[in-house]
């Protein structure tokens, strides 16, 4: 504790606020003399379109950081090379702007129909094995199961037991105990 305390208790040198901005004015000219003094030469910019993808990540890095540098200066002493070069860095098809392969939308289509098939086949599959209707969707069973809430007076206010009802209470469906395969008891 008591070194920190001594390296607290030192005096620091006071920087005033001109030299601070003179050292950072120092710093931005002579970042535009080193990005100004020179401009990147044709042999490298020259077929960048084609040349792009093959180069090595690191080779890509550097050019773009060369690039970068120079368009700090004024645009008006870049080259064209130059400026041709950094527009199809940041913005041509290559990486993630890059365009499709030729049929790949073919491919896509396909291989969403192949999956759809292979889903009706197995709903197809599975429907060909499943039981048939059970017996209570059959109009008889569910007229019965009226009569049998009529009989025990169940939902006295609102259901079939209730007076004055109007409807169809549970019959759902129309189909008939003769549509139906004999039951497998």
């Amino acid at each position: 504790m008591s070194f920190r305390l001594a390296l607290r208790s030192l005096p620091r040198p006071a920087l005033s606020t001109s030299r601070i901005g003179q050292t950072v004015a120092r710093q931005q000219q002579q970042q535009q003399r080193c990005a100004s003094s020179h401009a990147i030469s044709n042999p490298t910019l020259a077929n960048i379109e084609k040349r792009w993808e093959a180069m090595p990540p690191q080779e890509q890095a550097d050019l773009w950081m060369a690039l970068r540098d120079r368009m700090k200066v004024d645009w008006n002493e870049m080259t064209m090379n130059e400026k041709k070069a950094a527009y199809w860095v940041a913005f041509g098809p290559h990486g993630p702007r890059a365009l499709p392969p030729p049929g790949e939308n073919w491919k896509v289509f396909r291989l969403t129909m192949y999956g759809v098939l292979a889903s009706l086949a197995i709903f197809l599959a599975t429907r060909s094995f499943a039981r048939g209707p059970p017996r209570t969707m059959t109009k008889e069973y569910q007229e019965a199961t009226n009569e049998y809430m009529k009989e025990h007076n169940i939902e006295p206010i609102t259901g079939v037991s209730s007076e004055g009802y109007v409807g169809k209470g549970q019959v759902q469906t129309d189909r008939s105990s003769k549509d139906l395969p004999p039951l497998e008891e």
